[in-house]
């Protein structure tokens, strides 16, 4: 089994008439994701990648049964597009869109508390369940399907752990981008609760970088409930206190959001370190061998 999605996933692609929504919607069926709506206000009645388009998502809900969004929404209008998917009933939310501000972020966890819908990002690469469904950016042909979970905050670092793995004959059961916002819809500690009862996933990735306190809560989280076997590397060890390192969310800002710390914590927790982003495959295939 996958977590989040699957063969059953029917996406909805909010933003799908734009230059980035289309190109990677195309990818998505090539990779055999049933795609079975669009959603561009305005647009509604045409088609694109021969994907019928709608004005609103709850239209496009009830006429095509979508159970999933990906949304590429630009940044100014990108928290409403989630909201109005959440209205919708649609259980899983991919927010691909960067630049979203933290203001309107502060107000989309809100709207979405005591909701069914999980919102992925916002400012990630999305998921993917290999040979099965993707929803994101990701490239297809680099994964394979089997039982190692990943979950990152770094969309280029979840493509080289990936690479690794595959190269190593290690598949993957579901990976995971929940992006380097400050406020991600979804935590680590999400993602790895639906690892931990996922009973085709035998072990985990977990990929950090600097800033925030997700990975000591993560770790917290792999102490007290982890059956199953992590490894992780956090990234930006070298960082300048006090410098933005590539997303929002990646800056230090107190002791608690140094490299070195978040490692510690998550080695105390019993989770395996890899030494360097090159060598965690070989650090995971170590761990699967030593597995009993």
């Amino acid at each position: 089994m996958s977590i989040l999605i699957d063969e059953k996933t029917r996406l909805l692609v909010q933003g799908i008439t734009g230059g980035e929504g289309s190109f990677h919607t195309q990818r998505c069926i090539e990779y055999g994701t049933k795609v079975v709506a669009g959603v561009t206000p305005g647009k509604g009645g045409t088609e694109i990648l021969s994907v019928a388009v709608f004005n609103t998502v709850e239209t496009a809900v009830e006429e095509t049964q979508a159970n999933a969004s990906m949304v590429f929404v630009p940044p100014a209008f990108a928290a409403d597009a989630i909201m109005e998917a959440a209205d919708a009933g649609i259980p899983l939310v991919v927010c691909i869109t960067e630049g979203i501000p933290v203001s309107d972020m502060v107000v989309v966890h809100s709207y979405l508390k005591g909701r069914q819908t999980r919102l992925i990002g916002p400012n990630c690469p999305g998921l993917i369940s290999p040979g099965k469904c993707k929803a994101g950016l990701m490239a297809g042909e680099i994964h394979l399907q089997g039982n190692v979970g990943v979950v990152s905050r770094s969309g280029t670092l979840t493509y080289e752990t990936v690479a690794q793995l595959t190269a190593l004959g290690i598949g993957q059961s579901t990976c995971v981008g929940i992006g380097g916002d400050p406020l991600p819809g979804s935590t680590f500690v999400d993602i790895l609760k639906l690892f931990q009862a996922d009973n085709d996933t035998k072990a985990v990735v977990l990929i950090g970088e600097i800033g925030g306190t997700a990975e000591q809560e993560a770790a917290e989280f792999i102490k007290e409930k982890m059956t199953k076997p992590v490894v992780a590397f956090v990234a930006g060890a070298t960082a300048p206190p006090g410098r933005r390192m590539g997303h929002a969310g990646a800056i230090i800002s107190g002791s608690s959001g140094r490299a070195q710390d978040k490692m510690a914590a998550l080695a105390a927790a019993g989770a395996t370190i890899a030494p360097s982003p090159a060598e965690i495959g070989l650090t995971i295939k170590k761990v699967l061998e030593a597995k009993p």
